[in-house]
């Protein structure tokens, strides 16, 4: 037994287990067959599908908008879509359809379409690990979102990235394609994952595992990444339009040099293009900012995909710097109409539009050159547009194969940034500071420089990944996380104590610990270090926050620091489950108390820096706690029975409606005879009673 007096052994079993229910749950959310794992060690956060791609709604929770979330920490910030990968060939003698000759064999995962048992099929979905996820307990209770979003299957300290994803699919056609997924935790290398593809043409055209040899002629496989911005403002009711869920206003450019040095830059990226349904007017709505309140802005980042190799044929393992040879954006609905692999007109649509070559101008080129400053109002598929690259085309004999790596990115200013910048520009108090140096009286030319100082970022984010691939997927680690972290409750202080698993990593130089007040996907601040050059140098496994204010709720995460300055991610440790403090229980009615009382439902948010909370204090250690109107009308119930002096109430019926103003009787009955464990004295007897009256103000 540890200090919480919980086995650790038959907890992580059980966390497990809760691990494995949740995720049969999101499994039977899929198509049969298909599966879904998460990376979410860095901070970029996002699902794979078994299918090889991610299609259109077919994540966890079924959303429009849903993956590649990023700043992971603060909610909803998804950048995707949907996703597609097709793969096709000319000249094409079907042996799964009676031997039919087609001109344009083409068979799709995405971004709508997908045929997991006769055209592109499953056969392998895992996740390895560096180390598996640490285990975190806040008061007893499982304390972590990883416990359900980060399944690992194997766990191999030799591994270069943190997490990998091997996906293996068949196809009709016959080409078998290993998908190879590597993300990073490490803080400089942690808004990218890198996509490893081999195409083999093993002739493996069924579920059967049937192979037909033949020579595949004018290979090409095709991505397509469909991105959307704006899923908070969105949720919450304050979008200039529901298009954007969708993409509609999304903007692309391409380029094919690093903008910095001219070096070969072979990339494609979106962002949220102002809407012209803006009610502050389109030039307002570089970030969609919101449109009533200083805060964050709804989207200012940057996502895309830099290509890092492609073969050069099935005999030259080059990287080929002409490809991708296409990189035509594609109308998000008007060329992803209903496919079916055994229809030549709609296969030779496909083919065309994977082979379409690279456009003139990108969208944001010819909406410069066209006068168009609203991303919404270019062109007129009603789903917006969507990069896509094409590779080949190839020729594939039996057992040849190709080789293609890309990195997915998202980046841009942080969410701190965000929120100074959308909160100046709402407050409109100029001058305003430009980013590098200068400023502006223009409050718009100022959130729109801030906001395109992320498309800096992405480059540097794609430079990165390139050093990544380059170097072997080898980057510099820091120390893993402590592999326990429990947080216990007191009465004056907050406990954290974290096991010594990182001091054995040679980098490994000391530990830091950050706090949030309120919620998780709030602020956290340093409030501790230990270690060489700090002001504890002595390394501790133990801190007691004695600064935590009773009735306040609080979030906590270790960091292991490594001698090379990197730390182990936030994300490894982070609590979603509150700790906060419990006085002991009063030795009689004549400590108890209602705060705050009255209780004003404007001001609640400065009480306890929570939504609809009173506390009870000065409760015995067991009672039931009963909430009556003036008229005598029960609205809840709760049974206090942790021992403690101290029990939180939002403020919520029991039939989930928030209280009205009015006058209020609580009734505590003590359900327990109670004694002093020293002299045997009895405190309270079973059933003893007493009430407190409290006043609601809407």
């Amino acid at each position: 037994m540890n200090s919480s007096g919980i086995n650790m052994k038959h907890l992580r079993k059980l966390l497990i287990a809760l691990a494995i229910f949740s995720l049969s749950i999101s499994l039977f959310a899929q198509p049969s067959g298909l599966e879904v794992k998460w990376f979410r060690v860095g901070n970029l956060h996002s699902w794979y599908s078994s299918l090889g791609c991610e299609l259109e709604a077919r994540g966890p929770l079924g959303d429009q908008m849903e993956g590649l979330n990023w700043p992971a920490q603060y909610g909803r910030y998804d950048n995707q879509a949907a996703k597609s990968m097709w793969i096709g060939t000319t000249d094409y003698v079907d042996p799964t359809y009676n031997d039919t000759p087609f001109p344009y064999k083409v068979v799709v995962a995405g971004t709508r379409t997908a045929d997991p048992l006769r055209m592109i099929m499953p056969i392998e979905f895992s996740m390895i690990g560096k180390f598996d996820h640490p285990l975190v307990i806040v008061d007893g209770n499982p304390g972590t979102d990883m416990d359900y979003g980060d399944i690992v299957d194997v766990v191999d300290p030799d591994i270069s990235a943190d997490r990998i994803i091997i996906n293996k699919v068949n196809s009709s056609i016959g080409i078998t394609v290993t998908r190879t997924l590597s993300a990073y935790s490490q803080q400089n290398n942690d808004n990218y994952f890198i996509y490893d593809y081999v195409f083999e043409n093993t002739g493996i055209i069924d579920l059967d595992g049937t192979v037909v040899e033949k020579t595949l002629t004018d290979v090409v496989f095709h991505f397509q990444s469909r991105y959307a911005f704006g899923w908070v403002p969105f949720e919450e009711d304050w979008y200039p339009s529901n298009n954007i869920t969708w993409g509609r206003n999304s903007v692309n450019h391409t380029i094919f040099e690093d903008p910095d040095n001219g070096d070969p830059m072979r990339a494609t990226y979106v962002w949220y293009g102002p809407h012209s349904q803006s009610i502050h007017g389109c030039d307002a709505d570089w970030g969609l900012p919101h449109p009533t309140e200083g805060r964050a802005l709804g989207h200012p980042a940057y996502t895309g995909v830099v290509v890092l190799h492609a073969d050069g044929s099935a005999d030259d393992e080059s990287d080929d710097l002409s490809q991708p040879s296409t990189t035509a954006h594609l109308g998000s609905d008007g060329d992803n109409l209903s496919f079916d692999q055994y229809v030549p007109s709609v296969m030779a649509t496909y083919y065309e539009n994977m082979t379409k070559g690279h456009p003139e101008m990108s969208i944001w080129e010819e909406m410069q050159s066209s006068g168009i400053s609203c991303g919404d109002q270019y062109g007129g598929d009603p789903g917006g547009y969507s990069p896509a690259q094409g590779y080949g085309p190839y020729t594939l004999a039996p057992g040849d194969n190709i080789h293609i790596v890309f990195a997915e990115a998202v980046a841009g200013i942080d969410y701190q940034k965000s929120t100074l910048v959308g909160n100046t520009w709402f407050n409109d108090a100029g001058p305003f500071d430009l980013p590098g140096s200068g400023t502006t009286t223009d409050r718009n030319e100022y959130k729109r420089q801030w906001v395109q100082t992320g498309e800096d970022s992405l480059m540097q984010t794609f430079r990165r990944a390139k050093d990544t691939y380059d170097n072997n997927y080898v980057i510099d680690q820091p120390p893993p996380p402590p592999s326990e972290f429990l947080i216990n409750s007191g009465g004056d202080r907050i406990i954290l104590n974290w096991n010594q698993q990182a001091e054995l990593d040679d980098n490994f130089s000391g530990y830091q610990v950050y706090r949030a007040e309120g919620k998780p996907d709030a602020f956290f601040e340093q409030i501790y270090e230990c270690g060489p050059g700090t002001d504890k140098a002595q390394v501790v496994n133990q801190f007691e926050d004695v600064t935590a204010r009773r009735g306040f709720d609080y979030y906590y995460y270790v960091l292991s620091v490594g001698s090379n300055g990197l730390v182990s991610s936030k994300f490894y440790t982070m609590t979603n489950t509150p700790a906060y403090l419990r006085r002991p229980a009063a030795e009689s009615f004549t400590a108890l108390r209602i705060v705050p009382n009255p209780y004003h439902i404007k001001a609640r948010s400065l009480q306890f820096n929570a939504s609809d909370r009173l506390a009870f204090y000065g409760l015995p250690g067991f009672c039931t706690i009963r909430i009556y109107t003036e008229r005598g009308d029960l609205i809840k119930t709760i049974e206090h029975e942790d021992g403690s002096g101290d029990e939180l109430w939002n403020s919520t019926t029991a039939a989930r409606q928030l209280v009205v103003s009015g006058l209020y009787i609580a009734h505590f009955e003590v359900t327990r005879k109670i004694s002093d464990e020293e002299t045997g004295e009895v405190l309270y007897r079973k059933g003893d009673q007493t009430i407190r009256k409290f006043v609601v103000i809407r």
